[in-house]
């Protein structure tokens, strides 16, 4: 199979995996549980893989691309946040579950976003330069967006040192090792033949995550179930109207079809994984349901992305 074939492949491949980790977790719960584990270091590689792929040297001027930037914050930080609070109103008398959407639904991803978007062919050298800018605006505005959303229930304390460790975890030290080695490619044919080895992972590092994410968290999702009915309409809401918004606020900037696509998949996509330890982070008599919420998002949000990267070149054309 040549590495073309592998990434015309890619969704049945994750379908699989998909399907194969549920399989998992709920036959070997014990041992699936484990897969926790591998999570932070299923992503980590899966980032290295991809930034190999992506020239850095151009990332300075993505930063300057006003445009593209003006977009993101548009769709992530204002329209974004009108619909998950339109969204979230039916579930003011479920404190537990409110607080893990909100938590989950307010913060757009500053990890495999990236993977995304390059493979639902988006810009991923802008998506990879705006990761910065998109996690102090979500830091300054995750407390003032609780208060206002939260009311009564806003008495939370949280913290970004979860916020701060993923993103030195899954996207500094990744990078830093990928410019590291593109570099050394240059000089060394050993560094170059690793360099060349590393372009067939992005696929089998995406499954990885999917598996070791998917296996351990099912069956805690499926335990709670009934009491998670409430929140998993929002999901499926925002998995369809979130996309949308982005790709308005890409109309309104005016933005070319790969910029376009890269804010669609912005928005869309959330910090699941990141903000999970701040749900367990929450009063004990919140905690465990709305981790179980954080988790729920996770699921509905890595089955849509199989989705959006087959449909969004697709529909995004012109």
């Amino acid at each position: 199979m040549t590495r073309e074939q592998l990434e015309t492949h890619q969704t049945s491949i994750y379908f699989a995996a998909v399907l194969a980790a549920m399989a998992f977790g709920l036959l070997a719960t014990d041992t699936a549980r484990h897969l926790q584990a591998l999570v932070t270091p299923a992503i980590a590689v899966l980032m290295y893989a991809m930034f190999l792929q992506i020239p850095f040297l151009d990332l300075r001027q993505g930063l300057g691309n006003r445009r593209f930037m003006g977009a993101l914050l548009l769709a992530n930080f204002v329209l974004v946040p009108l619909l998950v609070w339109l969204g979230t109103r039916g579930l003011v008398d479920h404190p537990a579950i409110l607080i893990g959407a909100l938590l989950v639904l307010l913060t757009p991803c500053i990890d495999y976003v990236v993977v995304f978007t390059h493979l639902g062919k988006g810009d991923a050298r802008l998506t990879l330069a705006a990761t910065p800018v998109l996690l102090l605006v979500q830091l300054m505005l995750l407390p003032v967006y609780l208060a206002v959303m939260l009311g009564n229930n806003s008495e939370v304390t949280l913290s970004i040192a979860p916020f701060v460790e993923a993103f030195v975890l899954l996207i500094v030290l990744p990078m830093i090792l990928a410019v590291l080695t593109s570099a050394s490619a240059r000089r060394s044919l050993a560094a170059a033949a690793w360099n060349d080895a590393w372009a067939w992972m992005p696929v089998p590092a995406m499954a990885l995550v999917l598996v070791a994410v998917i296996g351990s968290q099912i069956a805690v999702v499926l335990r709670d179930f009934d009491r998670l009915l409430p929140v998993v309409p929002v999901y499926l809401g925002f998995m369809l109207l979130a996309p949308v918004l982005g790709l308005v606020s890409a109309k309104l900037f005016r933005l070319p079809v790969a910029e376009a696509r890269s804010v669609t998949f912005s928005a869309a996509t959330r910090n699941s994984l990141v903000v999970l330890p701040l749900a367990l982070a929450l009063p004990e008599d919140l905690r465990g349901l709305a981790a179980a919420a954080v988790i729920t998002q996770t699921l509905v949000e890595l089955v849509s992305e199989l989705i959006y990267v087959r449909l969004v070149p697709t529909l995004i054309r012109t």
